[in-house]
């Protein structure tokens, strides 16, 4: 009999500590057991790196592991995000056009690109009958067919409600801008340059089959495997654990190749009004990417579900590492518990190390000049100048606004977290040269709290500061 490969070392685990290797297969395995799913195979990456595989079988002698395809349903939904978001950073779109800019007569063209990448867009959760995931895509040969005549459940822009359709009118976007089928378009731009050779829209050699297992005996049936179509966009790829890791850290770094950090930023942040039960659940909707909170950790990613398969990808940006989880069962597994799971065991046994203090190798006199204390009225807050070359703005004591700044070549700064993103810092200079005060959003800060020599809104009283009148 062979050996499980859950139980052999496999490529990475040696990255991690014997007992942290150990506590992620228990966890791996326990779930396997409860979830009564045929099999299951994961993987953690951190800090550049695949560092642990791992699986679990309920058939002897069979060892899948992280080359073996399993259907990964809705995680395709970022993989099509990332190609409207390449269309946006080559100027061809923007996000807040209406679809009907780029894709006329589709009947939801007043729904912006953007509501569409955050299920805002009002638009139905599925296509009309039959259910599209367990029936041929070659029921809906049009745009027509999968919307149905009554496309919209909601106004558009008011509240979050997830949409296969929606990515189905994203995929047909990227194939009107780029003149090529959304799958041919996907290889090209992002599966060869991050190397996911063993991603694809159909199955190929070695693949799970997907199941359904009797909720109240242990037998199964095998489950339809069916092309979605033109509902291929919002989950029609296949894909292995080796491969969803490397596009993880695609997600967690960037790759100018394909799409920069920023990019990447701007897609992981919340961008949809959330539902009570959401807010309370602690989980929101980016662009293409869900975002939760798992016990105080921000959990960032996608899961995926179609007849006879789940998967879920999910990453901590703070500690730079991520999980995949895939089986091929159509329920009864929590899947992004058990990838949150994952997540948790290895950044509680070996949170990482941060990287060294390093001295700014280059400082402008200008710049440097702006680092220290400024007051808001007679709010103390600290201006910090980073080994980055970003500035920091945060309170000198108790909690205030914090945000972090990139340079402009203007000489200015944008604010890139909080309540001042997006918003403008400028120091304001005196006629000698000397700087007077900052303007960030219309606020002024000050040296001295409410300097009178500065141009603070409303004035400041001309008998100063004095004691209470007795």
């Amino acid at each position: 009999m062979t050996t499980p490969i859950s139980d052999q070392p496999s490529p990475g685990t040696a990255q991690l500590l014997p007992a942290t290797g150990r506590a992620l297969l228990q966890r791996l395995a326990t779930a396997q057991k409860e979830g009564r799913t045929p099999s299951m195979v994961a993987a953690v990456f951190r800090e550049g790196e695949t560092v642990w595989h791992g699986a679990r079988t309920s058939v002897s002698g069979h060892a899948p592991d992280e080359q073996v395809q399993y259907r990964i349903g809705s995680i395709t939904k970022t993989f099509t995000a990332v190609l409207v978001m390449r269309l946006r950073d080559e100027g061809l779109l923007d996000l807040g056009d209406p679809l009907d800019k780029h894709l006329p007569g589709t009947g939801a063209g007043n729904v912006t690109i953007a509501e569409l990448l955050a299920h805002t867009g009002g638009l139905a959760a599925e296509s009309p009958a039959p259910w599209w995931e367990r029936t041929p895509g070659s029921l809906r040969p049009t745009l027509g067919d999968v919307l149905g005549e009554a496309p919209f459940r909601h106004p558009t822009g008011r509240r979050h409600h997830y949409s296969n359709p929606g990515f189905t009118l994203l995929g047909a976007l990227v194939e009107q801008l780029r003149g090529a089928p959304w799958e041919e378009v996907l290889r090209r731009e992002v599966l060869e340059p991050l190397g996911l050779h063993r991603t694809s829209g159909r199955p190929q050699h070695p693949h799970a089959g997907g199941w359904a297992v009797h909720p109240w005996a242990d037998v199964m049936l095998p489950e339809p495997l069916e092309d979605l179509g033109l509902m291929a966009p919002a989950g029609q790829l296949w894909s292995t654990t080796g491969d969803l890791a490397r596009f993880g850290l695609f997600l967690l770094e960037g790759d100018d190749r394909v799409l920069g950090v920023e990019s990447l930023r701007e897609m992981r942040a919340p961008s949809a009004p959330a539902e009570t039960a959401d807010v309370t659940a602690g989980a929101a909707y980016g662009l293409g990417l869900q975002v939760q909170d798992r016990d105080g950790r921000v959990l960032v990613g996608h899961s995926g579900s179609l007849p006879g398969f789940l998967a879920s990808l999910l990453f901590s940006v703070e500690d730079r590492l991520g999980a995949v989880v895939l089986t091929n069962c159509t329920s009864g597994v929590p899947i992004s518990e058990v990838a949150g799971d994952l997540v948790r065991i290895v950044a509680e046994a070996e949170p990482p190390i941060p990287e060294p203090w390093r001295l700014l190798s280059d400082v402008d006199p200008a710049v440097l000049e702006l680092a220290g204390p400024w007051y808001w009225g007679t709010q103390a807050v600290a201006l910090r100048l980073t080994g980055d070359g970003a500035l920091e703005l945060g309170p000198l004591t108790g909690r205030a606004r914090s945000a972090r700044f990139r340079a402009n070549d203007d000489g200015t700064w944008t604010g890139l977290n909080g309540y001042y993103a997006g918003e403008i810092l400028r120091a304001v200079r005196r006629p000698d040269g000397s700087v007077s005060h900052l303007d960030l959003g219309s606020f002024v800060f000050t040296r001295e709290p409410y300097d009178k020599e500065a141009p603070v809104p409303g004035g400041v009283d001309p008998q100063g500061w004095r004691p209470l009148p007795m």
